[in-house]
């Protein structure tokens, strides 16, 4: 029998999130088929505007496509379907969930600031981008998951920027390629570490100093995030676990390569994604 197009769409959305998110990937494979199909559909809403802005085809118009996609995405959200493939099943979840409009409208305008502003003196500066890249995917998460408990939502939040942050540190090098630097530059001045360093892809005594600072900061976040596991169903725990588990490994990776992350990626193997299944299937907090 065909898909409809409604299921087709969300069949896009998980090859998407399969593709661009394997770790992430991993971990949704653990929640229950009804709530993984809206994991994967949230999942293609943000990746294609992601996509825009990171990785636009030669020639193309990073902002107009952009404004282009929250005009299509506002629309969807009215109507409830879109021609836009991801945004049809991104509209059938977020009206299933009641996701409220302003989330998805905070993480366009974050992807809209990556076009403009490349970097932030400050951390509480930084943070103004990662609520709406980051903090408020883990809100609309906590929608598909069934948490509304304002303590849990307030952890939700925590571990998106945890895992933002991950990101940041795992990707500098690659950021400064496109021109973007999210260390904050208190911080770099701080410890020694400026622009002309990170150019070399230099890591000194400064960055080492900066980069233990900031793993330390993320894993503090983590550390907060793990207070909200309780409270979401404990058909969902197991897979909201892993995720985080996974990527706070992130962090050790980058700490077993010296903290080089100009040269070296810092990623899990197959075979650590297997075990972690194992360890959380048995953590109190889990089970």
């Amino acid at each position: 029998m065909a898909l409809s197009e409604l299921d087709a769409a969300y069949q896009l959305c998980r090859r998407v999130n399969a593709h661009h998110g394997k770790t992430y990937y991993f971990s949704t494979l653990f929640f229950p088929p009804a709530v993984r199909r809206s994991v994967h559909a949230l999942y293609g809403f943000v990746r294609y505007p992601d996509e825009m802005v990171d990785n636009p085809p030669p020639g193309s118009d990073s902002a107009r496509m952009l404004a282009d996609y929250r005009d299509a995405t506002l629309d969807a959200l009215k109507t409830g379907e879109s021609d836009v493939p991801v945004l049809h099943a991104f509209a059938d979840t977020a009206r299933r969930h009641r996701i409220p409009p302003e989330y998805p409208a905070a993480f366009l305008d974050a992807m809209a600031m990556d076009l403009t502003r490349t970097r932030y003196a400050t951390f509480e500066e930084l943070q103004t981008y990662t609520y709406g890249s980051a903090s408020v995917v883990g809100l609309m998460m906590c929608r598909l998951i069934g948490v509304s408990d304002e303590g849990a939502l307030r952890h939700a939040h925590d571990l998106g920027l945890a895992m933002q942050l991950t990101n940041f540190w795992r990707d500098i090098g690659e950021d400064w390629e496109r021109g973007r630097v999210y260390l904050p530059q208190e911080d770099m001045a701080r410890f020694g570490y400026t622009e002309a360093m990170l150019a070399r892809g230099e890591v000194n005594d400064g960055f080492v100093a900066l980069m233990r600072f900031e793993i330390a900061r993320a894993r503090d976040y983590y550390t907060s995030a793990d207070r909200g596991i309780p409270a979401i169903a404990p058909e969902c725990r197991l897979p909201v676990a892993l995720a985080r588990t996974l990527y706070a490994k992130i962090l050790d990776k980058i700490e077993a390569n010296g903290y080089d992350v100009f040269r070296r990626r810092a990623r899990t193997t197959g075979l650590e994604k297997a075990a972690e299944v194992v360890r959380q299937r048995w953590h109190p907090a889990v089970r």
